[in-house]
Formats: structure tokens, C-alpha cells, sequence
């Protein structure tokens, strides 16, 4: 029996035994089926050798055609970039780089910065040294696993600012090369962008513009969500009273005039927000937002007309079986061709911390299907990413581990491709 035809009977099961619930909670706007017991998929290893795996991005750094991954280890103070060795070799260690060592390094980002070909990386310090700093390639292929061949350098517009959170590289006004997108939390939070020079390899000529003021940015989207040809800035803000999720809409034209830069609500909470991720989920045509809360729950805020109207809120729980939320994405994990969650969670210790939540609908009422990626193992997982590592026609999910020791892990999708 396939997985997919087995999951299916599995559900029947636990669907009939969860009649007397449906019954019950006729109204309710979700129903939580108990959580699947099926054994959680493979966890392998690619490193776990440093402290503080705080987060992982995507990129093919040589040109191979395979995506290859940055990790910010903020404990250990060190950006390091792995190689994909390929679908036969993804089950050991990777080839990794260190290309920069930095202090409380928090988030880090692959971009080909000065435009010659060469994914370059760039990283968000917070802690006492609140800067961000370019990690330059070297030029040359043959020297990608030189770390003596990276060169590190700061934003000098970015030094003691704020405490860096997170970057995005975007085209925002229309002009040279990709600029930075980055927020900050704590005194001076803030979120902006950092504009391109003619020369991106003058570090000195970036210029920092605030767009809003923050508190604690945890996601960055550059998007073009009402959908007028340039780029938008979608992001989520964890913390004070003005925390939720917000989008700037880019001014067009006139995007060197930063006041006109206009701050849209999204959704707000009385609990943290996370990070998010953005998908049509409920197949509509438009974009939703999903944002993880610290509780176990998400949010998913649906667009009403246009996004710049007030959005509708639904909040989607899981069991206590697993941690608290940390980050949410959407993909089509087991190839039906509708989107699932796929969630990490913080506070883990003994429970699971990365599940999977599928929504099914019975007689009109919205049930999420909830089932384990990871096992016990592991305390506060981190932003996930969606690869064919083993190209077996299906997506893995590749995360990190900050506190238990874990490092950057992948876990193998059981999904038997048709």
C-alpha cells in the first residue's frame, strides 16, 4: 500500500473516531483531529558541530543547479554556507563553508550583491553589535570552500543602528542593483531598506531609509501584493502594542519619497506573532497571510476585496502534543494538489517540533488534520525551507535546531511520488 492510500485509511479511522466530536461542536469554526501516531519522517544530519543554528535560507552558491543553504550559528558567531552534494550524498554532512564570523549573527541571506554572478551573503547582528555585514565570494568557483577566500566587511550605514533581525534582498526602486530589505527590534526598531549604490562594492554608499517603526521584526516578504508592478514590504512585528502583520505599499514613482510610503494593517494579536509565510491557502485567487503565534496556533488572515481593506482573521490551533509556534509555511507536501502547514515550534522539550496540519472539510465543517514531521528530539526549532533533497519527486522540509543540539537538520518527505 502506497503512503498516500495509507494515510488516507489511517484518517477514515480517526475521522470515525471523531463523530461524537463533530456532533458536539456543530458550529465551531475548526475541529482539531486527534494527532496522527504514525512514525515521524527520517531526520538527517547535514551539521551539527556549532551552537545557536539560528535559521536557514536557500541558494545555488556554485551553480550547479542545486539549491544550497546559509545558516547564522549566533552562539558560535559564525555565517556558514553548505554545499547540496546531490540526492546520494544528502544523507551525510554536507561540504560546508564558515564565510564570515560574526558576534549574536541572527539571520543570514545568499544575494549576488555587486551583480558578477557570485551569490554573496549578508547577516543581521543584534546583541551589542547591531550592524549588518556583506560576506563577499570569492570570484573564483574553485575557492567557494576557501573561507580565507570570503571577505567580510560591515554596512557602516547599518553600524550600532539597532539590533538586526532579519533581511531580504528585493528590487524596490527600480533602479541598479537589489536592495536590502532588513528590520530591527528593541530600542530604535525599525524596518527599511538599504538603497543600492552605483557601486554595490562601496559599502560606504549604502544608504539606510526607515520606512515604520518596530519592535521585534521576525519575517520579511518583498511582494508586489496589490499587484500595480513594483515591490511591496510584507512583515510581522512580535512584540508591543502596535504588534501584528503589516504591508508597505511601495509608492511607485515617487519611492525615494519615504513619507509616502503608506503602512497597511493586516492583522493584529494579543499574543506574539512569528514568523509567516504567504500562499492561497483557501484557493480564492488571492494571497492569505499565515503567521505562528507563541501559543499553539496560527493565524490566517484573508484579504477582503482589496488588501488594503481590513482582513479576516481565522485561527487555526494544534495539539499540545507538539511546542509552541515558532514558524508556519505552505506547500503541496504530499502531492494532492492542495496546500499544507507545515509549522516549527519553540518550547519542544519532550514534545514534537516541526508537524504538518492538512485541512479537510466534512459536511461543511473545517477540520485540520494534524501529524508529526519531527520526534521528541529537540527543544526550539526555526525557519524552515521546502527541497527535493533526495529528488525523489517530493518536498523534504530543512530546518534548524538553536538549543538542543540538533544544528541544521532535513527530514525526509515519505510521500510516494505517482
Amino acid at each position: 500500500m502506497d503512503t498516500q492510500v495509507a494515510r488516507r485509511a489511517r484518517l477514515a479511522v480517526r475521522v470515525s473516531l471523531s463523530i461524537i466530536t463533530l456532533v458536539l461542536c456543530v458550529g465551531c469554526e475548526q475541529i482539531l483531529l486527534p494527532i496522527e501516531q504514525a512514525s515521524a519522517w527520517i531526520r538527517h544530519t547535514i551539521d551539527d558541530r556549532f551552537r545557536g543554528a539560528d535559521g536557514v535560507k536557500l541558494g545555488d552558491v556554485n551553480a550547479d543547479g542545486l539549491l544550497d543553504l546559509v545558516v547564522p550559528w549566533e552562539q558560535s558567531g559564525l555565517v556558514s554556507v553548505y554545499l547540496n552534494p546531490g540526492p546520494l550524498q544528502a544523507t551525510r554532512p554536507w561540504p560546508a563553508v564558515t564565510v564570515g564570523e560574526v558576534a549574536a549573527v541572527e539571520d543570514a541571506v545568499l544575494v549576488d550583491l555587486d551583480s558578477n554572478g557570485q551569490l554573496d551573503v549578508v547577516s543581521c547582528c543584534q546583541g551589542d553589535v547591531q550592524t549588518m555585514y556583506v560576506h563577499w565570494a570569492p570570484s573564483a568557483a574553485a575557492l567557494l570552500t576557501d573561507p580565507d577566500a570570503w571577505e567580510t566587511e560591515p554596512l557602516p550605514a547599518t553600524a550600532g543602528l539597532c539590533r538586526w533581525m532579519f533581511c531580504e534582498a528585493a528590487q524596490i526602486d527600480g533602479v541598479r542593483g537589489l536592495e536590502l530589505v532588513a528590520g530591527a527590534k528593541d530600542d530604535n526598531g525599525q524596518i527599511g531598506f538599504l538603497v543600492a549604490p552605483v557601486n554595490p562594492r562601496v559599502l560606504s554608499a549604502w544608504l539606510w531609509r526607515p520606512l515604520a517603526d518596530a519592535a521585534w521584526i521576525m519575517s520579511i516578504i518583498p511582494i508586489d501584493l496589490d499587484d500595480d508592478g513594483d515591490t511591496d514590504i510584507v512583515y510581522s512585528d512580535r512584540k508591543g502594542d502596535d504588534r501584528g502583520c503589516y504591508w508597505l505599499e511601495n509608492p511607485g514613482q515617487q519611492v525615494a519619497t519615504f513619507a509616502l510610503w503608506r503602512r497597511h494593517r493586516i492583522g493584529t494579536s494579543s499574543d506574539e506573532l512569528m514568523f509567516m509565510d504567504l500562499g492561497d491557502l483557501d484557493a480564492d485567487g488571492d494571497l492569505d497571510v499565515l503567521v505562528a503565534t507563541d501559543g499553539r496556533e496560527l493565524l490566517h488572515f484573508a484579504p477582503l476585496v482589496d488588501p488594503r481593506l481590513p482582513w479576516l482573521a481565522t485561527p487555526i490551533t494544534w495539539p499540545d502534543a507538539f511546542g509552541t509556534g515558532k514558524s508556519v509555511r505552505l506547500a503541496d507536501i504530499d502531492l494532492d494538489q492542495s496546500l499544507d502547514i507545515i509549522f516549527s515550534c519553540e518550547n519542544a522539550g519532550g514534545r514534537r517540533g516541526v508537524g504538518r496540519l492538512s485541512q479537510l472539510d466534512l459536511a461543511g465543517l473545517s477540520l485540520w488534520d494534524a501529524e508529526s514531521i519531527s520526534d521528541t528530539a529537540g527543544s526550539k526549532f526555526d525557519l524552515t525551507q521546502f527541497l527535493d533533497i533526495d529528488q525523489d519527486g517530493d518536498l523534504d522540509v530543512v530546518t534548524t535546531e538553536e538549543s538542543s543540539g540538533l544544528g541544521v537538520v532535513w527530514y525526509e518527505n515519505p510521500t510516494i511520488s505517482p
